[in-house]
């Protein structure tokens, strides 16, 4: 497979702090390419250094086989972005926003404007002030902007924030479709896991500045560990009762009632046979699979995302 983005060792300084550090990315291809981590985890800094926004400290940047040094200007030309969320003349219609938008880009195609409004499916709000559209709109707009150019290359940072689930789902109905209709490949920055679960072919895990891990969706789901889960009255009596009577040490008790068993699958009904002997009630008993947000926690050692 071609690989679209190849980064080396990149990273960002500023001072003794590395936002980004030695990073080595890959992205394929036609690949919808999941770049996942917390707020702070270092993803803005290093699309900003993608765009050539910022300079890195050290390290290199490959865009569709050759550096973006001396280049850039070609190579960027190939790429659509919305990065954080840039406003439009809120007094404007979306076509008129566009127009502008066109003409500083140098596209010059008369059906580029219309043929945008309709892939993001606002072809029919022709007269409706930007100002009144709603969070979802603003950012389908935003999309429309970043391929008025027909990118080979699109690069979205965090383009659900804010939405609601509405909003979120429109959005991911757009980003499969650019990728299996228009034949682009996409980079997503998020940290809302379950909804890059849905759409990525690939994950880069990013934390503290640093690539933890970079996998397939499909290997991911090879890789992730089926349980038994308990929800119980009492989850420490549970745990000792694991350890004690079945000799379980690979479990993980949740801190909401519930437990997860990693060992002994196919023993649910032993385990909640003891359970009630000894006083305890079983209100749940489910054998389930990891998730993507129960993989990155458990990859990053804990903690929140977000």
């Amino acid at each position: 497979m071609s690989t679209v983005i190849k980064t080396t060792g990149l990273t960002k300084s500023y001072g003794d702090y590395k936002a980004v550090d030695s990073l080595d990315l890959n992205v394929g291809l036609g690949q919808i390419y999941g770049f996942l981590g917390q707020n702070g985890a270092g993803k803005t800094t290093t699309i900003r250094m993608l765009l050539g926004l910022i300079k890195p400290t050290s390290g290199d940047i490959e865009l569709f086989g050759d550096s973006l040094r001396g280049k850039q200007k070609e190579l960027l030309k190939r790429i659509g972005s919305i990065v954080e969320f840039s406003g439009f003349y809120e007094n404007l219609t979306a076509r008129e926003n566009l127009m502008i938008n066109a003409r500083l880009m140098g596209v010059h195609k008369a059906s580029a404007l219309s043929e945008a409004l309709e892939i993001v499916g606002l072809h029919q709000e022709t007269k409706k002030l930007v100002g009144n559209y709603s969070l979802g709109m603003k950012q389908r707009l935003g999309i429309a902007r970043a391929i008025l150019h027909h990118p080979e290359l699109l690069i979205l940072d965090e383009p659900t924030n804010g939405l609601d689930p509405v909003g979120i789902k429109e959005i991911r109905r757009l980003i499969r479709s650019l990728a299996d209709e228009r034949k682009m490949t996409i980079l997503i920055s998020s940290h809302i896991l379950s909804e890059v679960e849905q759409l990525a072919d690939q994950v880069g895990i990013l934390h503290q500045g640093r690539l933890l891990e970079e996998i397939s969706l499909a290997e991911l789901m090879k890789r992730n560990r089926t349980y038994m889960e308990f929800q119980v009255s009492n989850e420490n009596k549970a745990a000792l009762l694991l350890e004690q009577q079945f000799g379980i040490a690979d479990y993980e008790v949740r801190g909401d009632g519930s437990l997860r068993i990693y060992s002994h699958l196919g023993q649910q009904g032993n385990l909640n046979r003891v359970f009630v002997q000894e006083g305890l009630e079983v209100t749940k008993m489910a054998i389930s699979g990891e998730t993507l947000e129960d993989y990155f926690v458990r990859l990053i050692g804990g903690g929140t995302i977000g």
